[in-house]
Parts: structure tokens; C-alpha cells; sequence
């Protein structure tokens, strides 16, 4: 039997074949969670004009200290013309444009006001209190860089930098396909031998949430026909995922069908635990994933290799997933052959994140690694970790 891949070989062969979709242009408004595909430019300078961080005074710094007219008031939202002449002030709102020849702002918290004069007992510094012109970005320069997500600030960045619309991939459209003759709706009542379908729900919430339009159809049982017909229909999204039939069972018929509709698996098994049937494979420019049957391994799989495809189909410059350091409150044997990925919680104890696994490790398990929010990646090797080793581990969605 051939050796099985490893979990950097197979993402590489996954990452080979998951080019960027076809980009299109988004209004700003409506851009929310998309990956821009160029760079974004400034329109403005922003701040557009030189205004005023503070309610306060508009002055000339070289009139200080001392008690000035007042001769005028720049509120937000209004052009203000006037030139300030020596012994001036000008009242001045937060935002609002700075006059002429002002080179500082007194916060009007340290200005005692006669009727129309001011008194200012110290000396400002030029430039203070003042937002200059393009001190954010100057027009011309880059707001952005092409393969990130635009998040509620980069939104805001662009929109206040003057970008109305952005060059954004296309979403993927995604099929997403249960296969089992024991699955049953929820609610439904259960006959021996049946259980709840919960994997396409679970893997059409994950999907969605890294980006794609998912396409659930429902269940299909175990029968070359039906199996067929629903295969079919998902192959004509960007990318098809099942979960169930990738075995060797006599009843697993997923990846033998497929091939009859014209897709070359690229791999099948990968030296993980849970996940290890995995596979993946392409028809056209569709890509097809094989998630195993068990609810934790469907999870594993979605997150180390599906969530992946769809980043680098969405343009983001580095789509692996983002594993971040962290503490092992227990020791945890290591696997000789496999990567193991435990389910545990984190927990801040001082400047330290622990992560604690929860019981119940089986890939089964689905209610009890509900409870996680973390997938702790256990390198394959002899021994133990012991408690208090450093471990890389995935934050998983909890809310």
C-alpha cells in the first residue's frame, strides 16, 4: 500500500489547483467579507484639508500668549475663507476646516472667553491640535493591498479615502453533499439503523463563513443512480464537497462514481487523525473534496483543507489556515504515523494561553467537541508532549 500523504503535501497539491475566480467589480457598500483583487488607490487626500483635532481656537502661535478677537467660527461641513490676521482666533469644532494662516488649535478647555475675546495664558507649539492635510494617506498612495479581506475597517478606509467601488474575486459557489442511506432531517422520527444528517448543515455554516455561496442539496442515499444524479448537479459549482462514501466499504461509492463523471482524484488519504480518507480531485475547473463520514473529521477536513481552496479561489495571498502558539495543560501522547488535531478549549492564565482538551476525542463525538474552541495540531513522533509544551493550535468559530 502506498504511503500516505502528509498534511503540508496534500495542501500544496490542493493550493496548486485553486487559482482565483474571476474578479468583478463591487460597490463599496455591498463589499463587506470579499477579497480585493487590486490594490486600492486614494482618490483624497484624507484628511482632505488641514482640521482641527479638538473644540477649541484657531490661532497663530506666534500671538501667544495673550488675549485675541474673536473674529468668525469654522464648523464642520462648512468651507471657511477667511484669513486669520495677527490678534485673531476663530472658534473652531472638532473636524472643522483650520483658516488661513492658523497654525495651531487652543482646546477651549484652556481659553478663558470675554464676550468676543479670548485669553490664552502659555504658548502652543505650531501644528498643534491640527490633523493635516493627507496626514492619513495622500491621494495617489495605497490604502490596500490586493489578497486581503476587506474587514468593517478596510471598508471604511477605502470609502473615506474616496474608492467607490472595489475589484473583488468572485465568491465560489459551493455544492455541499451528504451521502448516506441512515441519514434522516432532524426532527424526523429515527428507524433503527437511522441517524440525524447533521454534517451538511454544519459544513454549509463553515463554508459560508470563509466566503462562499453554498448550494445544500439534500441527502442522498447509497445507490449508483441517485449518487449519480447528485454528483452531477454539484459538479457544476466551483467546488463540490461530500462528506461520507470516500472508504473502502462495500457501500462506499462516492469516489468510484465520480471517476465515471470524469474526475481525476488527486490524492486520496492523508496522514491525519481524525480525516484520514480525505480526498481530493478535479473536473475541469471544479474542485471536489471527499470529506469523511464522521461530523469531527468532516470539521478537520473542512478546516485544514476545504477553508484553504476557498481562500486561494477568493485571492487571499496566504490562504492556509493560521495556527497560533500556544500552552498544553495536559500531556498528550504523540501518534507515530499521524498528525493529530485534539479538540480543547484556551484559556488565559496570566500571560499564557492554555489549551485544556475536552473529553470525548472520537471522531464521532460531535456534541462533546462543540464544546471546543480550538484544534490543537499534535505533530506525528514517539512519546509524549508533556504539560506546559508549546503546541500550534487553530481557533475554531464559537460565536
Amino acid at each position: 500500500m502506498a504511503s500516505l500523504l502528509t498534511l503540508e503535501e496534500a495542501q500544496r497539491l490542493v493550493l496548486e489547483r485553486a487559482a482565483p475566480l474571476p474578479g468583478e467589480l463591487v460597490p463599496v457598500a455591498e463589499a463587506a467579507g470579499r477579497v480585493i483583487l487590486e490594490d486600492a488607490i486614494a482618490r483624497v487626500d484624507l484628511p482632505p484639508f488641514a482640521s482641527s483635532a479638538m473644540d477649541g481656537f484657531a490661532v497663530r502661535a506666534a500671538d501667544l500668549p495673550g488675549t485675541l478677537q474673536v473674529v468668525g467660527e469654522s464648523a464642520a461641513g462648512r468651507p471657511f475663507d477667511l484669513a486669520l490676521e495677527p490678534g485673531g482666533a476663530v472658534a473652531i469644532s472638532t473636524g472643522a476646516v483650520i483658516p488661513q494662516a492658523a497654525d495651531s488649535v487652543v482646546p477651549i478647555e484652556n481659553v478663558v472667553r470675554y464676550d468676543n475675546r479670548v485669553g490664552i495664558s502659555h504658548e502652543v507649539e505650531p501644528g498643534a491640535h491640527i490633523r493635516p492635510r493627507g496626514g492619513d494617506v495622500a491621494a495617489g498612495e495605497l490604502v490596500m493591498a490586493a489578497g486581503g479581506r476587506l474587514t468593517p475597517a478596510r471598508l471604511a478606509a477605502a470609502a473615506a479615502s474616496g474608492v467607490a467601488q472595489l475589484k473583488c474575486a468572485r465568491r465560489p459557489r459551493v455544492a455541499v453533499l451528504a451521502t448516506g442511506s441512515e441519514l434522516v432531517n432532524p426532527g424526523d422520527a429515527l428507524s433503527p439503523g437511522q441517524i440525524y444528517e447533521t454534517n451538511g448543515l454544519m459544513l454549509s455554516s463553515v463554508l459560508a463563513a470563509a466566503g462562499a455561496e453554498v448550494m445544500s442539496q439534500p441527502p442522498v442515499v447509497d445507490e449508483e443512480g441517485a449518487m449519480r444524479e447528485a454528483l452531477e448537479r454539484g459538479l457544476a459549482a466551483d467546488v463540490l464537497v461530500t462528506s461520507g462514501g470516500v472508504s473502502v466499504g462495500e457501500h462506499d461509492l462516492v469516489r468510484a462514481v465520480e471517476r465515471e463523471l470524469g474526475v481525476e482524484e488527486i490524492f486520496w488519504r492523508v496522514s491525519i487523525k481524525p480525516g484520514k480518507p480525505v480526498s481530493f480531485g478535479v473536473r475541469g475547473d471544479t474542485l471536489v473534496f471527499g470529506l469523511p463520514g464522521n461530523p469531527v473529521s468532516a470539521l478537520v477536513g473542512s478546516e485544514l483543507f476545504v477553508k484553504p481552496a476557498l481562500r486561494a479561489l477568493q485571492g487571499v495571498a496566504d490562504p492556509l489556515p493560521r495556527f497560533e502558539p500556544g500552552t498544553l495543560a495536559v500531556s498528550l501522547r504523540r501518534n507515530q504515523e499521524r498528525d493529530e488535531f485534539v479538540r480543547a478549549r484556551s484559556r488565559v492564565d496570566g500571560d499564557v494561553l492554555v489549551l485544556e482538551p475536552v473529553t470525548g476525542q472520537e471522531s464521532h463525538m460531535i456534541v462533546r467537541s462543540s464544546a471546543a474552541d480550538a484544534l490543537v495540531h499534535i505533530p506525528r513522533g514517539n512519546g509524549e508532549l508533556p504539560a506546559g509544551s508549546t503546541v500550534r493550535w487553530l481557533r475554531l468559530a464559537t460565536d
